[in-house]
């Protein structure tokens, strides 16, 4: 069962008392504890290309999910279906599923006085996202792509432009006690244009921004001219001779490093031995320059709440702020209630969950702390090497930390970017490279969840020529 679009007279839908009336009635029904999340939101996007409409899509969902336990058996099912007899069929349907599962010594919910929500606002959601009629929404994604189509006569095609908007709330409850609820916000406006040079090559590129409100977003005409800019740069691109050479990492290909060190750390991976940091806790595993955050209560400068910024987590657990990594010691696993009594620790409040299904990890706002270095000062002290602007594949094993990415960038020879690059692979080990880390810039910015500023890594193996 799944999501379906919402009907306009259930907008107004207490989702709180929905989540908590279903988890009585599943406690009515036999389970010994259950837990339920309700879910509203509506979408709209829009994407032009050479400035005529390519695809609009306006629509709504809503959910409702429940986790049953039966002693130590559990199981899970959700519904778009939210009458009376849609609810009574989710709560028999996963009693039933309960019933035939088996004992697991390790599940359940976290225990009485572990419940709660980040107190205060953490500016989740404004209103203005939905404040531009259709066709002005229409017109940002047409501004976007016309910025940059106008930024320079070697753009001449484009893979469109885009302008999206999103509110949705949800709600938690369990059968101890905890009943919590929220609403957020989202709009972004991005382009993509294509360049060509004299001899008919083309290269793509793109940019956006995004916000939790519309006065956040940067104009259309930044994002276009920006997008311009990147995909202007990548013309002329050629491969380079295989050898060892630092890379400097962009802040949007850096921040993938962080989703792998967040991988690595996951409670998931560390109580199954799949990851290259099990059993490290405490060792200095990367530079000391190199310090991680997760945290989930964070507040953009703009005084809005990060992409990841939430007031509990999946399991109804108070929201906060957790150091994985400490001027290079690996502090702190990131877990959730079973992953931390598989490893007989306490959660870090970093369930998460949809619907259905068990609560697995995630992140807040995980992110590496800025340095005191600019990027163009990091880039004029690299000899030889890779400015990476973008990534392809996904080569990275996080149980052995292996690390292998297809790359695209600018070449750096005597400290200044001179060509265009691509077709090479870019290696490494995880482990090697977060202690090879030469250089951390001062651009941290959020475009999502995750983020890094500019990072410098040595000994990296290029493939190329």
């Amino acid at each position: 069962m799944s999501e379906t679009a919402i009907q306009p007279d259930l907008t107004a839908l207490d989702l709180e008392s929905l989540a908590a009336d279903v988890v009585a009635q599943a406690m009515k029904a036999g389970a010994t504890d259950a837990e339920a999340v309700a879910r509203e939101g509506d979408e709209f996007s829009v994407r032009v290309r050479m400035g005529k409409v390519e695809t609009l899509e306006e629509s709504g969902s809503r959910g409702l999910g429940l986790r049953v336990f039966l002693g130590q058996r559990s199981a899970s099912a959700s519904t778009s279906d939210l009458t009376a007899e849609g609810i009574g069929q989710l709560v028999e349907g996963a009693l039933a599923l309960a019933k035939v599962t088996e004992e697991d010594p390790f599940s359940g919910l976290p225990e009485n006085g572990e419940f709660g929500s980040f107190p205060g606002d953490l500016h989740l959601y404004h209103e203005d996202v939905y404040s531009l009629p259709g066709a002005e929404r229409i017109e940002w994604a047409r501004r976007a792509e016309a910025a940059a189509l106008a930024a320079d006569p070697r753009i001449t095609n484009s893979d469109g432009g885009s302008f999206e908007a999103a509110t949705g709330r949800k709600s938690l409850a369990n059968s101890r006690g905890f009943v919590g609820g929220y609403r957020s916000s989202y709009a972004g406006v991005s382009a993509a244009p294509l360049a060509m040079d004299a001899n008919g090559q083309m290269q793509r590129d793109g940019w956006w921004s995004s916000a939790r409100r519309l006065a956040d977003l940067e104009s259309p005409e930044s994002v276009g001219r920006e997008a311009a800019r990147r995909a202007l740069r990548r013309l002329g691109a050629r491969r380079v001779p295989t050898q060892q050479v630092s890379i400097v990492f962009a802040p949007e290909v850096a921040q993938s490093l962080m989703g792998a060190i967040f991988e690595a750390a996951s409670g998931d991976a560390i109580w199954r031995g799949a990851s290259f940091l099990a059993g490290k806790l405490g060792e200095q595993i990367a530079a000391p320059s190199l310090t991680v955050i997760d945290d989930n209560t964070m507040l953009l400068p703009t005084g809005m709440g990060g992409f990841g910024t939430t007031p509990f987590d999946g399991e109804g657990l108070p929201t906060r702020r957790t150091v994985v990594v400490e001027q290079g010691v690996l502090r702190n696993y990131l877990l959730n209630t079973y992953t931390a009594r598989k490893l007989g620790m306490k959660s870090t409040h970093n369930a998460a969950r949809g619907l259905a299904g068990t609560p697995g990890i995630g992140c807040g706002n995980f992110y590496l702390e800025p340095g005191t270095l600019t990027p163009e000062q990091i880039i004029a002290a690299v000899p030889a090497g890779l400015y990476v602007t973008s990534l392809m594949g996904f080569g990275v094993n996080t149980v052995t930390g292996d690390y292998s990415r297809g790359a695209t960038g600018l070449w750096i020879e005597n400290g200044a970017l001179t060509h265009a690059v691509e077709e090479v692979t870019i290696a490494g080990n995880l482990a090697e490279m977060l202690k090879n880390v030469a250089a951390i810039g001062n651009d941290l910015e959020f475009r999502g969840a995750a983020a890094s500023p500019t990072l410098r890594i040595d000994g990296m193996t290029i493939a190329g020529s």
